[in-house]
């Protein structure tokens, strides 16, 4: 992973965020799911292959090339200071769709 320091700032943000919902609510079972909802969450936006999920919504079904080279097995990072996504909006549909989704839920779960 490119960004320890953003990994670590989001467990240290969930763990702060099950301290809460554990002191409010004296629940250990909504703790867990705070825990499950935050480390899957982590896990969809820091974990995945972005080099690969940031072209076209069309082209993820087809395998990635490689250029051809001695520097093949390294994967070149272009544009690092800029911003990490492409706007697509049919992914930003989609994420938005399940995380708020997935918030509601963990919401009505939290608030019961």
């Amino acid at each position: 992973m490119d960004n320890d320091a953003a990994l670590r700032t989001s467990l240290v943000a969930l763990a702060a965020l099950m301290a809460v919902v554990g002191l409010c609510s004296f629940s250990l079972k909504k703790v867990l799911a705070t825990y499950a909802y935050g480390i899957l969450g982590i896990a969809v936006l820091l974990l995945p292959d972005w080099e690969f999920f940031d072209r076209d919504f069309s082209q993820w079904f087809t395998p990635m090339t490689v250029p051809p080279g001695p520097g093949a097995n390294r994967i070149v990072r272009s544009g690092a200071g800029r911003g990490r996504f492409k706007f697509y909006p049919l992914r930003v549909a989609v994420l938005s769709a399940i995380y708020c989704f997935g918030l509601y839920k963990w919401w009505m779960f939290v608030s019961s």
